[in-house]
């Protein structure tokens, strides 16, 4: 337990710059609840003026808070969204840092990434983060392949590059929480080729066996893969079309994340990238959908207008 309240007490300190007389808004469900009501805790014995509302779980990641949790939102100064399904592509999320709010989000986040994760500060992999992106801003054209038969190509030609450093102290920021990822959405309609998610899948876990995808027009068109791509058609069926849009390019950049069936952590490996399915317009795309599925791909080669980035996992340039 005291770990955990160092984590959070880290996180409302380091990572959100919480000050005295801030309003801070706690956003929990039942699953995560103990977590949200230690961070409330911590939030007091900072003088925070704190408060803290539970919401429903919702059915899938992306899927929006209801009206009055959004209002809510628009006018706290600082938002935890610690919440069993990610509120992270949301309108109401988008809207509350337009309007000025700090907003950390922890989906389905546990007790044990919780303690090893935000124990610490975020400095380091803060600067890193930023490095990154400037190495890749202004790239046209993408290619990520992988031994494991993805071979996908497509453009982020005028897209932002944007940072999720877990610091947040600007008005408007937002981020994960474990935080440490570069992230980009690419055009639409651009994608084409093959996807092979062999990591970790958004709804599903840590992958038994890889989920192979064919995409035409950036959209995915077929799903392979025995009983997890079943289980992903499934989820995606209920939300049409759009769901299958090739959302996000993500490239890891936290070294103490790990691979654990929990997205919010996988998608921050080192060494790894992923590929989301759906909405993307909360970050700079266009198609608005409520759902977001982020795919993790071990060990990728991911070359920018031709030059290697990262092969087999490994970053080239010095970071």
């Amino acid at each position: 337990m005291e770990e955990l309240k160092k984590s959070a007490k880290v996180t409302l300190i380091e990572c959100l710059g919480v000050k005295k007389g801030e309003a801070v808004l706690i956003v929990s469900d039942k699953p995560l609840r103990d977590l949200g009501l230690i961070f409330f805790e911590e939030a007091e014995k900072l003088e925070a003026e704190v408060f803290y509302l539970e919401i429903i779980p919702r059915e899938n990641h992306g899927v929006e808070p209801p009206d009055a949790v959004a209002e809510a939102m628009k006018k706290a100064d600082a938002v935890l969204l610690i919440t069993s399904k990610s509120l992270s592509h949301t309108a109401a999320r988008k809207r509350a840092c337009e309007m000025g709010a700090r907003v950390a989000s922890m989906p389905g986040i546990t007790p044990e990434m919780m303690a090893r994760t935000l124990s610490v500060g975020y400095r380091d992999i803060a600067e890193n983060c930023r490095k990154c992106a400037e190495w890749l801003k202004g790239a046209k054209k993408v290619h990520l392949k992988t031994a494991a038969g993805t071979d996908l190509k497509f453009s982020i030609e005028g897209r932002e590059i944007a940072v999720d450093t877990g610091i947040l102290h600007s008005p408007g920021d937002f981020g994960n929480l474990p935080a440490g990822e570069v992230f980009v959405a690419p055009v639409e309609g651009s994608a084409e080729g093959v996807l092979v998610v062999d990591g970790s899948m958004a709804g599903i876990g840590v992958l038994e066996e890889p989920i192979k995808m064919e995409v035409r027009g950036g959209y995915v068109v077929n799903i392979a893969g025995g009983g997890s791509a079943e289980s992903l058609k499934k989820i995606l069926d209920r939300y049409g079309k759009d769901a299958r849009n090739i959302a996000e390019l993500g490239i890891g950049l936290n070294p103490r994340a790990k691979l654990s069936g929990f997205v919010l952590e996988d998608e921050k490996v080192l060494g790894t990238v992923h590929i989301a399915l759906g909405d993307n317009s909360t970050f700079g795309g266009k198609v608005s959908v409520p759902s977001h599925l982020d795919g993790v791909i071990l060990n990728p080669t991911l070359l920018f207008d031709g030059e290697i980035f990262m092969e087999d996992g490994r970053i080239i340039p010095k970071l």
